[in-house]
């Protein structure tokens, strides 16, 4: 996710979190349990799909927004074009959670 999508969440009254790469966010879920987990188009396909699957895994409760997806994965709750914009980042966030306290944004 860019700085710039995570300012949108933030203003919208997201506490945000930044990790960057796949390392950064593996040893994230492992410390902490987010409410809702945004996988940006800056990871790779095979980093979104290994991290919808270890978002789930740190809590069931963790909903998984995928930006700039195709296809189906069995863990993501929502998956969007991020380049519908920011606005359509944020409704899709909406979408799969209420508004809660802490989201990962990757």
């Amino acid at each position: 996710m860019m700085d710039s999508q995570s300012r949108v969440l933030e203003k919208a009254g997201y506490t945000v979190e930044l990790a960057h790469g796949r390392a950064a966010a593996e040893q994230a879920f492992r410390s902490g349990v987010y409410d809702a987990a945004v996988l940006g188009h800056t990871l790779s396909k095979d980093a979104r799909h290994h991290l919808a699957y270890m978002a789930k895994k740190s809590s069931e409760e963790t909903q998984v927004l995928v930006l700039h997806a195709s296809g189906r994965h069995p863990a993501v709750d929502l998956a969007i074009d991020s380049r519908q914009g920011d606005a359509a980042v944020l409704e899709a966030l909406n979408t799969v959670i209420e508004q809660k306290s802490l989201a990962l944004a990757l």
